[in-house]
């Protein structure tokens, strides 16, 4: 029989119990959602990194960045018309076909016109722009032609090959989110089959022709120009910060120009509709440094708008 005398004590013991229970439970919560940590690869020896070959359903890309998320997930990036199934000139992601989502890519190296390239690693792709404005029914024309981004999710057994440092460059130290104005100077690495394995016209220099499309877009030169096989390579800025996504080959009114996504929009977008948790993009672990000079005082262009395809 419980005694009235011994009814405070136990509703104190059994308060204490509860809070303990809810403080265990919300640590418990706080652990499942703390961002698990990536150890990466050895930049020097580490053989996928932005600027790898991407191959997907016979269609080469090149890698921009790295990606990571809450769970500890890592991830490639690479554009999303290099899962598509239309032509070069359907350069609007709205209304375009493409591969399902679960379909594998691959990572290579030295793959050519000539020859295959040697497999460094799988992946699946996880997500497209593309498939997912065409599933929101996105509209707005700017999104529709500039959003150009996916997500390769790295095989398990792969994801000790990767590290997050661009090629020669270094970085990327951040995203860069003010735009660009013309004359910034800009850094890429690209890597299409089409050079037969020259590395040495991989390093882009370039300057900005400025920023359009309401953000979404930045328009270029690079010496040498992108070509196909190098949509999706990374761009950044003079501090090193990721700055955009190659797409595009501008033939008029600037000849050999290229447009890149703007990558803070671009990912924004990802992280609010891929359904990753913690989405975010993984720095280098190499210092920025441009190995060569920088291409100073070109002169700045007309300002961007162009007609041309996709690379």
């Amino acid at each position: 029989m419980l005694r009235p005398r011994a009814l405070p004590v136990l509703l104190l013991v059994l308060a204490v119990a509860l809070a303990m229970v809810a403080t265990l439970a919300t640590s418990a919560e706080a652990a499942r959602k703390k961002k698990r940590s990536v150890s990466w690869a050895p930049a020097a020896t580490a053989t996928i990194t932005p600027g790898v070959q991407m191959y997907t359903e016979g269609s080469q890309c090149t890698a921009n960045f790295v990606f990571t998320d809450r769970e500890g997930g890592v991830y490639v990036g690479y554009s999303a018309h290099c899962a598509g199934l239309g032509e070069a000139t359907d350069t609007s992601g709205c209304g375009q076909q493409s591969v399902p989502l679960g379909t594998r890519v691959t990572f290579e190296r030295g793959g050519s016109q000539l020859s295959a390239g040697t497999v460094l690693g799988t992946g699946t792709l996880v997500y497209s722009s593309w498939e997912t404005m065409n599933r929101l029914g996105t509209t707005d024309p700017n999104t529709c032609d500039y959003n150009d981004f996916a997500l390769v999710k790295v095989s398990a057994a792969d994801v000790g090959k990767v590290n997050p440092s661009i090629p020669v460059f270094g970085g990327p130290t951040g995203i860069d989110t003010d735009g660009t104005v013309a004359g910034d100077q800009l850094f890429s690495y690209g890597n299409s089959s089409l050079r037969a394995g020259i590395e040495l016209l991989s390093p882009k220099y370039g300057v900005s022709l400025g920023t359009s499309g309401d953000g979404w877009t930045h328009q270029l030169y690079t010496l040498t120009p992108g070509v196909p096989g190098d949509s999706g390579s990374a761009f950044v800025d003079a501090e090193g910060k990721a700055i955009g996504t190659l797409s595009t080959l501008g033939l008029a009114p600037l000849p050999l120009s290229n447009n890149t996504g703007d990558l803070s929009r671009e990912l924004a977008f990802a992280q609010q509709h891929s359904g990753i948790p913690g989405l975010r993009l993984a720095l280098g672990t190499e210092p920025f440094a441009p190995a060569l000079p920088a291409l100073g005082g070109l002169p700045a262009l007309p300002g961007p708008g162009s007609l041309g395809g996709l690379l």
